[in-house]
């Protein structure tokens, strides 16, 4: 008999419809050789200063700092109940291994070894370490199980980042709290992302516009601007000596634009809080929700990329993706599938992508939130895989009353992925882009009318949720799988 630990309820009755643990109990399931049972998040968290020694309970600067010689653990208040479940299971004569199913992460790896190691356990343990919850990805992780032991280094980060989270936040917040006679919360992450925050607003704060001004003269067809003046009189000096333009540079360069790399957490954050307003926690959230409906795969990831072995069967993915969120005047899509493949670039889990359960799931049924991010997953796997965009810009430089005006046209050649994008999702807009004639360098053109543009410096902007996110992530005080 195996025990297999899931991180959820929800996690724990899929694994057990694979399995056929279908008889259920209090706590757990069990059949066909298998019990299963769930963590339902940290049954087990480090204990407080006063299970040290009883002197901590009050906060006093002279018992500082505070450095456990030997880590302690409780079990948590409102889980003890499914803790004394676990145990029981663990204890058992008839199960002889245990699977960790837990996320297939740090923080996940954590869960599962201080429960086991709390309850005492010594029996043997395997890893399953799967991307997604399909039942045919379940049924291949259980098929290749790995050794626990592989996962040691990942147990121990966490560990670390744990008991670093404990040994700032109880020492600092205690010194800084009897200094000032008030209680104030010092944590690892929190503090420096409180001190990004205070420095943005500073500078905000802090910032005074300055006026600039450009000249704008209009041509054969199209229009062209100076370089900035501090100035209004300057601008107005250049506007008055500015009759006739005589072209210095007229280049024409055919470029390409490759699609857009696939999601991973981060990336996948930042695009829904541009296109859709959601902030880091609500797109984390709908995303885990997805991924446990099996219709994504593992969101906490830091790669964009997919593993070879992905190759052969992500034309199909990628057309059930397209026929569930088609896209208007679009009848066909390519698929390249070396632009999304990498081995070198995967580390413990791929890109998010959809899954194969797209074609039975009822997207009526799903939440307005869960659809939405859905849609943009599966939309970029489509654009990712896409022909190249592909478009001729131009470039002119004039001479005008001695001045420098320039201008920049845009001609399409292939419209490529980004005919696939939605139109809430171009991360640019192509609106305001001139289409300028052809010129060679010498030609003189008259200038039809000039005009002096007033424009303001733009302070700092302010941060948002996901920003602190990648931010964190670049300073190296969070993780992205942590984000």
């Amino acid at each position: 008999m195996k025990l297999v630990l899931a991180e959820k309820p929800s996690v724990a009755q899929s694994i057990a419809k694979v399995l056929g643990a279908a008889k259920r109990e209090d706590g757990y399931l069990e059949g066909n050789g298998y019990v299963v049972s769930w963590c339902v998040g940290h049954l087990v968290e480090l204990a407080q200063p006063e299970v040290y020694d009883a002197k901590y309970s009050k906060w006093a600067y002279a018992d500082l700092p505070i450095f456990p010689m030997d880590w302690q653990y409780e079990v948590s208040a409102g889980t003890k109940k499914q803790f004394g479940i676990l145990k029981k299971l663990m204890a058992r004569e008839d199960v002889a291994s245990l699977v960790c199913a837990t996320d297939a992460g740090r923080e996940g790896e954590l869960i599962f070894r201080l429960v086991y190691h709390k309850a005492g356990c010594r029996k043997p343990f395997e890893r399953l370490w799967i991307s997604s919850m399909e039942d045919v990805a379940i049924k291949e992780g259980f098929e290749n199980l790995r050794s626990g032991t592989e996962y040691d280094a990942l147990y121990e980060a966490a560990l670390c980042r744990e008991r670093a989270d404990w040994i700032v936040g109880i020492n600092a917040t205690r010194l800084f709290s009897t200094l000032y006679g008030q209680t104030l919360n010092v944590g690892r992450v929190m503090t420096p992302t409180l001190a990004m925050a205070v420095m943005r607003e500073a500078a905000i704060s802090a910032f005074k516009p300055e006026l600039f001004y450009t000249v704008q003269i209009g041509l054969d067809g199209f229009t062209a601007a100076s370089e900035r003046f501090k100035t209004k009189a300057a601008a107005e000096a250049v506007k008055q000596s500015c009759s006739v333009a005589i072209v210095q540079k007229a280049e024409c360069k055919e470029k390409t634009e490759k699609p857009p790399a696939l999601y991973d957490l981060t990336s996948l954050q930042r695009e829904a809080n541009r296109v859709l307003g959601y902030t880091a926690q609500q797109t984390l959230d709908y995303t885990q929700n997805l991924y446990e409906k099996k219709l994504v795969t593992y969101p906490r990831t830091d790669s964009r990329f997919l593993t070879e072995d992905m190759a052969h069967s992500l034309t199909d993915l990628v057309k059930l993706a397209f026929h569930t969120f088609p896209v208007e005047d679009v009848d066909n899509i390519p698929v390249h599938a070396e632009q999304v493949v990498n081995n070198k670039k995967v580390t413990d889990h791929h890109a998010i992508i959809p899954t194969r359960e797209l074609q039975k799931c009822n997207l009526s049924e799903l939440p307005k939130g869960e659809l939405a991010i859905l849609q943009l997953i599966s939309n970029r796997l489509c654009v990712a895989v896409g022909d190249p965009h592909r478009y001729a810009e131009t470039v002119i430089e004039l001479d005008c009353g001695g001045t420098v005006f320039s201008t920049k046209g845009k001609t399409v050649v292939q419209d490529g992925w980004k005919a696939l994008v939605q139109k809430n999702d171009s991360t640019k807009s192509d609106e305001n882009v001139q289409t300028l004639p052809s010129v060679s360098v010498g030609d003189e053109m008259t200038v039809s009318g000039t005009e002096i543009k007033e424009g303001k410096t733009s302070p700092p902007k302010h941060f948002t949720d996901v920003i602190f996110c990648e931010r964190k992530e670049w300073i190296g005080i969070e993780e992205r799988s942590s984000a």
